[in-house]
């Protein structure tokens, strides 16, 4: 069988994806823009080879290192980037070889424009906020008429927070109208909730083969207020979010992938939707979660999600027996400039035997995720919460 993986090396714990296809057999192949010496030991040792481009976005290059693969190796099985913003690349790839595995380009949309989404939740009858996609000021007023402020405006193709703004008030709303983007953009309902991920590895019937939940603050509050960021894998998924994950899966056709799928869970009761505690859909994302999620989720089931994946392309089952440990995985990282009650060593001394990672962060990675990071494992909710406002009080 042969995996061509995009871009193995970001974010660079991908490499056990690779590691776990080569230790069944599977030819792994890596095309990427960094040069192969600045490539980790162990993405090398799992690459069966690897093919340097200028650049990801060059679409012929990409095409050519494709082929190059094919004539050597034969025909390819799998394409993947497990990176959002590779997704569309991944597809039109998928369609040019023929690649049967993974979502081809006549559907990437449904997955990358967020009004198409919405469609889709809505004929599943999956509970979701209200959208307007963004056209006239008139439309606009319209559309706040029936939901009322705030409203939250973004991107209709976009990844996190970005270029993501909250309307209060008409004077704000004639601000963004004034200042109009050229892109797409829509506009949402605000939801009082927080934000739970439905993590899921699914076969080919799409079936989940993993599930889990993970718990987010609001991101465009971490990187507009420059607060720190703290979020936490569950050692369980809630009977509801479960339900609500799977017919997502099945409305959306997500088979043979990992999926991060966003919902709130209403803090506050919503007239259409639901009650306190209920799930509403955000949006889907078809690759794992960011950063070292899909670290905390091995830390938090005791399991092996990279093993999990490989087990699922290679025999479209899950081989691995599930851990009876399951934990809370709790991640607090801090910022520069920030003033914090407790030092490094007085953290080190507290929690050290809890925790899993500590390390400072890219510095691409500072605005959202923080300078330097601690990640624990603990027994409950409260000894999570207590380990965030000891890394993060001021």
């Amino acid at each position: 069988m042969n995996y061509i993986f995009i871009s193995p090396h970001f974010p660079r714990t991908y490499w056990r994806f690779c590691d776990r296809l080569k230790n069944h057999g599977i030819n792994v192949l890596g095309i990427g823009d960094a040069p192969y010496g600045e490539l980790e030991e162990a993405l090398k040792a799992a690459l069966t080879e690897y093919y340097r481009v200028d650049s990801l976005e060059d679409y012929e290059q990409v095409f050519r290192a494709v082929a190059f693969f094919s004539f050597k190796y034969g025909k390819i099985d799998w394409i993947e980037s497990m990176n959002e913003y590779w997704l569309e690349l991944d597809a039109r790839l998928r369609t040019d070889f023929n690649v049967s595995t993974g979502i081809r380009h006549d559907r990437i949309r449904f997955i990358k424009e967020k009004s198409l989404m919405k469609r889709l939740y809505l004929e599943a009858g999956i509970p979701t906020a209200r959208q307007h996609v963004v056209s006239t000021r008139e439309a606009g007023r319209a559309f706040l008429a029936e939901v009322g402020y705030p409203v939250i405006i973004k991107p209709d193709v976009g990844v996190g927070a970005t270029n993501t703004w909250k309307l209060e008030s008409d004077a704000d709303l004639d601000r963004f109208y004034d200042q109009l983007p050229s892109a797409p953009y829509v506009m949402e309902e605000f939801i009082q909730g927080e934000i739970c991920s439905y993590d899921a590895i699914t076969d080919s019937r799409c079936l989940p083969l993993f599930e889990s939940m993970t718990v987010w603050p609001p991101v465009m509050d971490i990187v507009v207020k420059d607060l720190d960021l703290m979020y936490y894998t569950c050692p369980e998924v809630p009977e509801k979010l479960r339900e609500l994950g799977r017919r997502t899966v099945k409305a959306f056709g997500v088979d043979r992938r990992f999926v991060h799928l966003e919902f709130f869970r209403l803090t506050k009761a919503r007239q259409g939707l639901g009650e306190v505690g209920d799930f509403v859909a955000l949006e889907v994302n078809m690759r794992p979660a960011g950063g070292y999620t899909t670290d905390m989720m091995d830390f938090a089931h005791s399991t092996d999600v990279y093993q999990i994946y490989a087990d699922m392309v290679a025999f479209d089952a899950r081989k691995l027996e599930e851990s009876p440990i399951h934990r809370y995985c709790v991640y607090a990282s801090r910022k520069d400039g920030h003033s914090y009650a407790h030092s490094h060593a007085e953290i080190m001394g507290k929690y050290g035997a809890a925790l899993v990672m500590q390390e400072e962060m890219p510095p691409m990675n500072w605005p959202q995720m923080g300078r330097y990071m601690y990640t624990a494992r603990l027994e409950s909710l409260e000894e999570a919460q207590a380990f965030i406002r000891f890394v993060q009080g001021a």
